[in-house]
């Protein structure tokens, strides 16, 4: 009889960024500040700030924060808390969240014209 392949699953690894640029361009915006809150929120198992070795948060130079999963994670959530946040800050109602590409978040101001 043949052995049945025991190949595991390959770990999924996903990566997000959000690029909050416009705002911190016009000082309205807090980058370190977001990436606490992502880190203090984000929930992994049910249980919110224990991130471990699972999701990893950068902030790079450039005005963006790299969220990098290794577990099933759903950008969804991630535009969820970046609006919980901005509510949080009363910035909710000068920015909005919009998806630029496929793994991509752009904060941006809505135009009033």
């Amino acid at each position: 009889m043949p052995k049945a392949a025991t190949a595991k699953t390959p770990a999924t690894k996903h990566k997000f960024v959000i690029d909050y640029s416009r705002p911190a361009a016009q000082d309205v915006f807090d980058g370190a500040e977001f990436e606490k809150y992502l880190h203090d929120r984000i929930k992994v198992e049910n249980k919110a700030g224990q991130l471990g070795d699972k999701v990893k948060i950068t902030r790079d130079s450039s005005n963006k924060i790299i969220i990098t999963a290794n577990i099933p994670f759903s950008k969804r959530y991630l535009k969820y808390l970046t609006k919980k946040f901005l509510k949080k800050n009363t910035l909710r109602d000068w920015i909005r969240v919009v998806a630029s590409s496929k793994d991509v978040y752009q904060l941006r101001f809505y135009s009033i014209a």
